[in-house]
């Protein structure tokens, strides 16, 4: 079983430092700067035994080379011509096997960059997913195009309800306020909402959030749902119904909101 510990880093980073149980090995998530992982790894006694990376961008890849100088240890991640560091790449349908009792489903979940990768832990019902899918929330289009990235989602949010879904950045309270303008009316969303501010106002972290709560609330994960979909038209009056499109007027909105 693991122990996870969120790393902030710069100004809205959490980098994910992953402790094997009875025993004093960790992995880390998107190690985007070295110095608060070192940091944490003194902090609780643990060694660093691999790393494991969900795509390229630098706030996610900036603190390998630091990391492995002066350590023999395994980097996975997708096979990308963007991460020279990575070791062991990974794909759609790999098993990673972690501490020799922790196993992890690797899913490719293009959208963001194109060689974006997400890890699923059916045991500890953890979900790692980099900047696709976020609290309230999804990440920007970098590379991929609106069909795709709707896709990956739905491929996230077929997971277990309970999976806890640990993403990169805390942007919820910004994301929050974007869904509530595209379902004023849901009463789960407005109870969210309150329940987000309190933990930000006592300086807690909202994520990890559960994927459950993501389906109620996160309209990027809600492109099925009517008052989703009506809220999408009166957007962009154009006939809006298949989910990737309701997706992209989504996202569009977002990134000018």
């Amino acid at each position: 079983m693991l122990k996870i510990i969120p790393v902030p880093a710069f100004t809205d980073n959490y980098l994910w430092l992953l402790h094997l149980e009875g025993s004093n090995q960790a992995y880390v998530v998107d190690p985007g700067d070295a110095a608060p992982i070192e940091e944490a790894l003194k902090q609780h006694g643990l060694e660093l035994a691999g790393i494991m990376v969900t795509h390229h961008h630098g706030d996610h890849t900036g603190g390998i080379k630091k990391l492995t100088e002066n350590r023999s240890i395994p980097v996975y991640g997708p096979d990308s011509p963007n991460i020279s560091t990575i070791t062991l790449p990974l794909k759609e349908g790999d098993s990673l096997s972690i501490g020799g009792n922790t196993e992890f489903k690797v899913f490719e979940v293009p959208g963001h960059t194109l060689d974006h990768i997400a890890y699923h832990s059916p045991a500890d019902a953890a979900l790692f997913c980099g900047d696709t899918l976020f609290a309230a929330g999804c990440g920007r289009m970098f590379e991929g195009e609106p069909r795709q990235m709707q896709a990956s989602l739905a491929k996230l949010a077929s997971l277990p309800k309970e999976t806890e879904v640990y993403c990169a950045h805390e942007y919820t309270l910004a994301n929050l306020k974007f869904a509530q303008a595209v379902e004023p009316d849901n009463e789960t969303l407005q109870a969210r909402v309150k329940q987000a501010e309190q933990v930000r106002a006592s300086g807690g972290f909202t994520v990890p959030s559960v994927l459950g709560m993501e389906l109620d609330t996160n309209p990027f994960l809600r492109v099925h749902t009517p008052s989703v979909i009506e809220s999408a038209n009166r957007q962009e009056p154009n006939e809006v119904n298949e989910p990737w499109q309701v997706f992209a007027v989504l996202r569009r909105w977002k990134d000018n909101f």
